[in-house]
């Protein structure tokens, strides 16, 4: 991380901008963060059940359909016609929350269950958009 230092003395009335030294780059948040493009979707995370893993109600959450499922992988999935964000326990086929206060739920096979993806990156906001308060239900 670089961190951009702002020196500020009295008197001065303006300074250069201090994203000046960052015009070159070239890169996105597309290119940083997301690694299938054709195969991510962005998702809002509610509820508190996955906060032991750092994902809070209202973070938004990347999800990538081409990355290859590994047991303990944060995953969302629609289980019985409800999406849902869990940690995937493959060798006992059970979906962890990361809170205590949750128990486990156990895959049967009378159960319709989709994988959705990876949950690869997860983003706070720490102000509400507009726009984000808008899709959700």
């Amino acid at each position: 991380m670089r961190v951009i230092p702002i020196y500020i003395e009295a008197g001065v009335c303006g300074f250069e901008s201090p994203a000046a030294q960052y015009k070159e780059l070239g890169l996105s948040l597309d290119q940083l963060l997301i690694k299938h493009p054709d195969a991510t979707f962005i998702g809002i995370a509610s509820g508190e059940s996955m906060q032991g893993v750092g994902i809070f109600d209202g973070d938004l959450l990347l999800v990538d359909r081409a990355e290859d499922v590994k047991n303990g992988d944060v995953i969302v999935a629609n289980l019985n016609g409800l999406f849902v964000c869990k940690l995937l326990d493959k060798h006992n086929a059970q979906l962890l929350s990361a809170s205590p206060k949750y128990p486990a739920v156990q895959l049967r096979q009378s159960d319709e269950f989709q994988l959705e993806g990876v949950v690869t990156r997860s983003i706070r906001l720490h102000r509400s958009s507009k726009e984000l308060l808008a899709c959700t239900p």
